[in-house]
């Protein structure tokens, strides 16, 4: 049996509390895709108020050329009860409310009425922008000096043989 702490008028308090005051993005999406949640770390990665985001489509924060494959993997999950990813956390493409290209590492669940019927979509997530360009620069960096080491170039241009 799950235990809960009671704040203020009671367990539900608590959780809207600690909902509101995480500091990773929380998204509830209904079966249509519609915002029905959207707490203040969804308001700092992607620059939308919980005002301007509820009610709207996901496609606030879903750049244009990812929506197809967005909306066709939402939908299946949504319509099977199936997800494509369970327990894993996947880096994304997002957008900012002033159009800054984001990536955001997202995990994703169902969520589920007392019936078990699927009502919609769970995402939290964080931006993980500075990491992900940082990464890509090492990368390109590593690849570089790989390069030079196969044609025999130090690193301040002189050959090696």
């Amino acid at each position: 049996m799950q235990q809960e702490s009671k704040i203020g008028n009671g367990s539900l308090d608590l959780h809207r509390a600690i909902v509101e005051q995480a500091p990773e993005a929380i998204i509830f999406a209904d079966r249509d895709g519609a915002i029905r949640l959207w707490n203040a770390g969804a308001e700092t990665v992607f620059g939308h108020t919980a005002d301007e985001a509820l009610g709207q489509s996901l496609d606030i924060i879903i750049p244009e050329r990812l929506r197809r494959a967005h909306w066709d993997g939402f939908n299946h999950a949504v319509s099977t009860g199936q997800q494509k990813y369970v327990n894993r956390v996947l880096t994304t493409r997002s957008m900012h409310k002033n159009g800054t290209k984001l990536y955001v590492d997202l995990s994703f669940a169902l969520v589920r009425d007392e019936a078990g019927a699927v009502v919609g979509a769970l995402a939290v997530g964080r931006d993980c922008t500075a990491r992900y360009l940082a990464d890509g620069a090492l990368r390109a960096r590593l690849n570089e000096l790989e390069e030079k080491a196969k044609d025999g170039v130090k690193e301040n241009g002189e050959s090696t043989a």
